[in-house]
Parts: structure tokens; C-alpha cells; sequence
């Protein structure tokens, strides 16, 4: 029977070429990840291949070379840039003797990491739960023998059907109560809705600024860290812009390339402050070389969760880094549609107030036409 290896503070990574343009950047992205688990990068095994390998993803001489990287920084994990199936990851366990991780799986040990709220915790762990549920196909040998079991199994059922009805189970009550939460948030937004609130989510790649900005502008204490996935809770605050508008801002959850259909599935609650905002505040690091990649890979989860039809608000964030100056840009109707600033030093941060305040009024005007016009209809 094989025991999977525990785990440790240490780790390789690895990341094959299979020819994507952004090979270094999706590498560099899975170190700050490792960074940002806790974990100390030992070192990092590169390699090219047309295609993976059906056992061990790597093929047999790239095993022997993250083996022996192993050894040598006496590493007791190793990372891999990539999705495994479940038996390249027993495979490559048995073969490196030590604990094997797909990006998938370091990311949700993150998110397990980072929840703070009852809500974002029940999140992670249905995240956890249905990526465990790929696990349990062809999976450990010892999930496979059929073993007695006193209340739990009946009469020849297997430890590995025993343990996908408990995780079903498990995963059913999951799902309840989080959409009793979804239920009370949507009491909560219908609230600001009848009192004519612009509704603005923050949106943007992960470690793009999203906290700090939103910090600067409701003089929250919203943790913020320059590190990915500082942020999983949502948090909402209210605070007025210029001719006396209000607007009710939330912080969500940073997208990343590749994020696990199963953390977005989970996540679509606390996203739904994205789905019904009015507005969407698309905060980007002007600073990145990748920052179109990153904005694309955003709006690809935006349409995902169907948030894909709100108006966005680009804010190029981090001008400060590279000595950019603030300015804002208009569209051809006239609408303020990309902001340059600094939420770190506050520059440029007059010229987003300016563009929310327009937001603002341009909401206001439209639910007082909207009533306007159904009260007409309701005296005929």
C-alpha cells in the first residue's frame, strides 16, 4: 500500500515548454504562488516536451532530474506548473518520494490559507471537495480495497465508494448553505437598490492593487499585501463622491491565469457582487509587462460568471512604479473610461473620485427616468 508523503516548507518547481508564449511568466507566477503559501523555493526544473507524458507528465528523464533536485536541496515538495491527472500524481510521488502538487491544488491550499469569513471558508472547502472528487478516480491503492465498516458501509461496498457518498454528502450541505447565504445577499443588494446607490465591484488580476485602492477610497482597513490572493472575503463600504452621490464599493476576490473551474464554481456567490454591480472598477497593474494578458484573462472570467455586459472602468494602478503620470480618457460618448493613478501614493486618485462622481449622477438620472416612466404607465 502506498502512503502518500507529508508535506514540508520547501519546494521545486517545475514547468515544461510546450511551446505558449508565456512560458517564463506563467513560471515566475507559480514562484510567487509558492512564495505566497509560505513555502521556500529550493529550486526549478525546466524542460521542453511536444506533449506530456501519460505516466509521469515529465517522461522518465526529466523525473530522474527533479529527483535529484530533490536530493540536493533535500526539498520535501515539489510544484508542478500544471494540471495532473491523479495517477501521473501517485506516479510522480512514489518515483521523487515526496509530496507532488499541480497549480490547481497549490492554489486552493492558498485560498484555505487566506479565508477569514464563515462564507469564504465554506467556499473553500466545497472547492476542495470537488477537486478531491477528481482525486478519488483511480486514486490511492488503499482506497480501493474493499474493507468492513461498522455503520458507515453496507454489505460489499468499497472504502473508495464509501468515501465518494461521504463526500457527496458533504458537498450537497455545502451547497445549501452557502445559497442561503447567496440569498441573504441578495436581500442585502436589493436594500441599496431601492435607495438608488451606484452599486461598484472591484475587479482585476490578483495582486493588482484592488484592496489598497479600495482603502484609499472608503477609509477602510481592508487587509491588503503585496503578495497573490492577499484578498478571498468580500468586503463592502459605502462612502460619497462629489455633489453628494454615494456609492456602495466591494473588494473581491483577484483572478489568476488557469484558475480551477472548481474555485470559480465556488466562488460564484461572493462574484455575484460582480454580477449585479453597476459598475465595474477593472483595476490593472500598470507596471506588468503581461497587463493586456492579465486584462484578457479577466474579462475571460468575467464572461464566465456572466458579469462579461457591465460597464468597466479601467484603472491603471502602480503609475508610481514606472513614473507614469495620472490622466484619465474618454470615450466616444463622452465617458471616462480608463484612469491612470496610484493607490499606494494617491495619485491620480481625484481623477477616479471625478469619474465615480459622473457614474454617480448618470445612475441617479437613469433610476429617476425609469421611475418616471413607470409611474406614466401605471396612470393609463
Amino acid at each position: 500500500m502506498f502512503e502518500r508523503p507529508g508535506g514540508g516548507d520547501a519546494a521545486i518547481l517545475v514547468g515544461l515548454d510546450f511551446g505558449g508564449a508565456d512560458y517564463e511568466e506563467s513560471l515566475e507566477e507559480l514562484r510567487r504562488l509558492a512564495e505566497s503559501a509560505g513555502v521556500k523555493v529550493a529550486g526549478v526544473v525546466r524542460g521542453r516536451r511536444a506533449r506530456p507524458d501519460a505516466a509521469l507528465f515529465v517522461g522518465s528523464g526529466k523525473a530522474d532530474e527533479i529527483a535529484d533536485a530533490v536530493a540536493a536541496s533535500e526539498a520535501s515538495l515539489v510544484f508542478f506548473d500544471h494540471e495532473l491527472s491523479p495517477a501521473q500524481e501517485r506516479n510522480l510521488e512514489r518515483r521523487l518520494d515526496c509530496r507532488v502538487l499541480d497549480r490547481t491544488s497549490l492554489i486552493l491550499d492558498i485560498f484555505a490559507q487566506r479565508a477569514q469569513s464563515h462564507e469564504g471558508k465554506l467556499q473553500v472547502e466545497l472547492a476542495q471537495l470537488e477537486h478531491l472528487a477528481t482525486r478519488l478516480v483511480r486514486g490511492w491503492t488503499h482506497l480501493e480495497r474493499q474493507k468492513g465498516g461498522i455503520g458507515l458501509r453496507g454489505p460489499g461496498e468499497t472504502q473508495l465508494e464509501t468515501d465518494r457518498r461521504l463526500l457527496g454528502k458533504r458537498v450537497r450541505l455545502l451547497k445549501e448553505k452557502l445559497a442561503k447565504l447567496g440569498r441573504q445577499r441578495t436581500v442585502q443588494r436589493r436594500a441599496r437598490s431601492r435607495a438608488n446607490v451606484l452599486s461598484v465591484s472591484i475587479v482585476g488580476y490578483t495582486n493588482a492593487g484592488k484592496s489598497t485602492l479600495f482603502n484609499r477610497l472608503t477609509h477602510a482597513h481592508a487587509y491588503a499585501a503585496d503578495q497573490l490572493f492577499a484578498t478571498l472575503d468580500t468586503t463592502t463600504r459605502k462612502f460619497f463622491v462629489a455633489d453628494g452621490g454615494a456609492v456602495v464599493l466591494s473588494d473581491t476576490v483577484g483572478f489568476i491565469k488557469h484558475l480551477p473551474h472548481t474555485l470559480v464554481a465556488a466562488f460564484r456567490a461572493t462574484l455575484e457582487e460582480a454580477i449585479e454591480a453597476d459598475l465595474l472598477l477593472h483595476v490593472v497593474d500598470a507596471s506588468s509587462p503581461s497587463r493586456d494578458q492579465q486584462i484578457a484573462e479577466v474579462n475571460k472570467v468575467l464572461a464566465e460568471i456572466g458579469a462579461d455586459r457591465i460597464p468597466q472602468l479601467l484603472v491603471f494602478n502602480k503609475i508610481d512604479v514606472n513614473g507614469l503620470a495620472p490622466g484619465l480618457e474618454r470615450d466616444e460618448y463622452g465617458r471616462i473610461g480608463r484612469v491612470w493613478g496610484s493607490a499606494q501614493s494617491g495619485d491620480g486618485l481625484d481623477l477616479l473620485r471625478q469619474a465615480l462622481a459622473e457614474y454617480s449622477r448618470r445612475h441617479q438620472a437613469e433610476v429617476a427616468d425609469a421611475v418616471l416612466q413607470a409611474s406614466q404607465e401605471a396612470s393609463f
